[in-house]
């Protein structure tokens, strides 16, 4: 499914400052039931966002002003761990997040962000402590993918993305669509295979 591209973004960050924090806290199990991907951002941090009443946590980051405009999130080591659920990326875009700083995933959340528009950025621990504060403190931050940095007020941390992950978050593409860019080259191959190995086409023969 093709999403937004991602370039340059400025917006405010919201801190969360726990390592471990598992697929579970991000999505619980209790939204995985539905057969499309609609009313996920409910799920999102669940409960941590709302009280056993329903009603918003005042004491949660993201119900305070000015995270409650949060696009990006700065969070502790091995973010995304526990049990491998697309649900937890889809609920996060539909929230709005549009990246993750943090000094490591866990593997599976890492190659589902990647597979749906989420830019999950692996910064040293200094850098996440520089950005922890500036959040913290309420201040926006900056993203520029093409030029892999991060901008706060004073610096600007660069960050490392393989060229293939780069390419698909600028242009929105998913892994169905970068297979498609490569549409043409398909069907010439597909065309000279074919043409090369003719008894794949021609009709079988029963011999009698």
């Amino acid at each position: 499914m093709p999403f937004e591209p991602f370039t340059r973004l400025t917006a405010h960050i919201a801190p969360l400052r726990a390592s471990n924090i598992d697929t579970d806290v991000i999505m619980p199990k209790i939204f995985l039931k539905g057969i499309d991907r609609k009313g996920l951002d409910a799920g999102v941090f669940h409960d941590l966002r709302f009280l056993p009443n329903g009603t918003p946590d005042p004491k949660f980051v993201l119900n305070r002003a000015p995270w409650t405009e949060a696009r990006f999130l700065v969070a502790g080591d091995n973010f995304g761990c526990g049990s491998s659920r697309e649900h937890a990326v889809w609920g996060l875009l539909q929230l709005g997040i549009r990246a993750i700083i943090a000094p490591s995933f866990a593997g599976i959340f890492f190659d589902n962000c990647a597979r749906n528009g989420l830019l999950a950025i692996e910064a040293g621990s200094d850098d996440v402590d520089h950005i922890m504060d500036h959040a913290r403190a309420g201040a926006k931050v900056t993203i520029d993918l093409p030029a892999q940095t991060i901008e706060t007020v004073g610096s600007t941390i660069a960050f490392d993305i393989s060229e293939r992950r780069k390419f698909m978050l600028m242009n929105g593409l998913d892994a169905v669509g970068l297979t498609l860019k490569r549409r043409d080259e398909i069907a010439a191959f597909e065309a000279s295979y074919l043409a090369e190995r003719g008894w794949l086409t021609e009709p079988e023969r029963i011999d009698r």
